[in-house]
């Protein structure tokens, strides 16, 4: 069974060899694997360990997507098929008429083929002159952040502006960076650590390229193990997490 503590050795030494042999999707998928059964029996001391290389092959997957990118590899899609029938390593921004669920699937997709890439979505521009942009997940995040260069508004549309350019790299990093930190600020940090735990797991379900969400779970994590776990089941409406 995954769930016991020797399997999820197994797991991890697998992962770490991967990592080593720069076979990043592969320590991705057995980390994320990991995580799912230590989170099930709640082994946050095991969890904590997962985060960094977990982390860490998501943080080089992103950086040959970042490469690809500062190349010319950037696509901005309004239509599904905009989307490329091969799409290669870059950066992918989704908006209007397109949702941010539409990111989601192809992120998933891009992922399933072992593509690095970063997919954004955006919503229709503010009367601020502001970008929404938002991840999907069990929860979903949004933040509002600057547009790019050439971006004017206009109010028409579903997209409310005129684009005459494309995005550069440097934003898209930014408003990447935005979403995750909004993603954490949500989470009420006066919670019970194991239930900080489990909101930073669907944190990272709905937007896994944050560095800093996965260092905020090993804290969570490691601070759990000196807490006493509340009793009983969560007070929540919307049930409990069930990405992992």
């Amino acid at each position: 069974m995954l769930g016991q503590p020797r399997t999820i050795d197994a797991t991890m030494e697998r992962a770490s060899a991967a990592l080593v042999a720069a076979r990043y999707f592969e320590c991705e998928k057995l980390c994320h694997r990991a995580v799912a059964a230590a989170w099930r029996a709640r082994d946050v001391e095991r969890l904590s360990r997962i985060c960094l290389p977990l982390q860490e092959s998501r943080r080089l997957i992103r950086q040959q997507a970042t490469d690809a990118a500062q190349a010319g590899a950037i696509v901005v899609m309004t239509r599904s098929a905009d989307f490329p029938a091969k799409a290669g390593a870059g950066f992918y921004l989704a908006q209007p008429p397109l949702i941010g669920a539409d990111a989601r699937r192809m992120r998933d997709l891009l992922w399933s083929r072992q593509v690095p890439s970063l997919v954004l979505a955006r919503e229709p521009m503010t009367q601020t002159g502001r970008w929404p942009m938002v991840a999907v997940g069990e929860k979903s995040v949004r933040v509002q952040v600057e547009p790019p260069a050439g971006v004017v508004w206009t109010g028409q549309g579903v997209r409310r502006d005129e684009v005459t350019g494309t995005p550069t790299p440097e934003w898209f990093l930014a408003a990447g960076e935005a979403l995750g930190d909004a993603a954490f600020k949500a989470i009420d940090g006066r919670l019970p650590a194991i239930w900080r735990v489990e909101d930073l797991l669907i944190a990272l379900d709905g937007f896994p390229d944050h560095e800093k969400l996965h260092q905020h779970l090993a804290d969570a994590c490691r601070a759990a193990m000196h807490e006493v776990a509340p009793t009983g089941m969560r007070p929540r409406s919307d049930g409990p997490a069930n990405c992992f």
